[in-house]
């Protein structure tokens, strides 16, 4: 997938990523990631930053679903897990939004949402032009 425009910002939610451990849900519900998408894509778009929102399976974070990429050209990419799509959706938006608006896309740690402070998986360093 390409980006489009430089500073164009996107939030990659697994959709495969089942319940946490110890959630019990049946196979005919909707995986969580699925949910944690569709919590994403309800909130109105005056509310959330202008990002691309693109499903995919897999993120390989099986052990602290559900997780989310955050990333943009020439930027750090973030990694975010154990979301529940019940709560977090805001959460993630408002880390989109802190990364999206700093130029190298290292939001301060103070200004990230707390729950997100504690759920950062990992963050890769944006690959040298």
């Amino acid at each position: 997938m390409s980006v489009s425009a430089k500073n164009e910002t996107t939030l990659f939610v697994c959709i495969t990523c089942r319940a946490q451990a110890g959630e019990n849900t049946s196979d005919d519900q909707p995986r969580a990631g699925a949910r944690l998408l569709a919590a994403i894509e309800a909130v109105p778009s005056e509310l959330r930053p202008s990002l691309a929102v693109v499903p995919v399976e897999c993120l390989s974070n099986c052990n602290r679903a559900c997780t989310v990429a955050v990333t943009a050209p020439g930027k750090w990419t973030y990694v975010l897990g154990a979301l529940d799509p019940d709560v977090h959706a805001q959460d993630v938006l408002a880390f989109a939004r802190l990364h999206q608006q700093h130029e190298a896309g290292l939001p301060a740690w103070r200004e990230r949402p707390e729950y997100i402070r504690k759920n950062t998986i990992a963050r890769v360093p944006a690959t040298l032009a």
